[in-house]
């Protein structure tokens, strides 16, 4: 019982020591990011994705990961980007920068730019 009680704290720990959440808010979303890796993991394949239509309402929700540009060796993600997500043949990014960009192929569908809140 007390094993179980010490990696119980153990897992609540370290699902603590996660990124939180951060929202970006353009004209038409609001996009919520979730990493869900152990904060200091350079690459996440682990990130949920919670946009919401500031017109509408409606919501999606998506998992993804991180994006990166890769160092010399062509394999090491070097400089943070930001985050993709795919839904079928949809592609969403979301950009350190701020930007929200949608793609279903080449048709550009959403390209917005907002502000990160806490």
């Amino acid at each position: 019982m007390k094993l179980l009680h010490h990696l119980a704290a153990a897992a609540l720990a370290a699902a603590a020591a996660g990124v939180p959440a951060q929202t970006l808010l353009t004209p038409g979303y609001r996009v919520t990011i979730e990493p869900r890796c152990p904060e200091g993991e350079v690459a996440c394949a682990e990130v949920g994705y919670r946009g919401v239509s500031r017109r509408s309402g409606r919501a999606i929700t998506l998992e993804g990961r991180t994006l990166h540009t890769r160092c010399a060796d062509g394999v090491t993600p070097c400089r943070f980007l930001g985050w993709e997500f795919h839904n079928g043949d949809t592609v969403y990014r979301v950009l350190e920068s701020g930007e929200l960009i949608v793609q279903r192929g080449e048709r550009l569908l959403v390209h917005e730019r907002g502000e990160w809140r806490p």
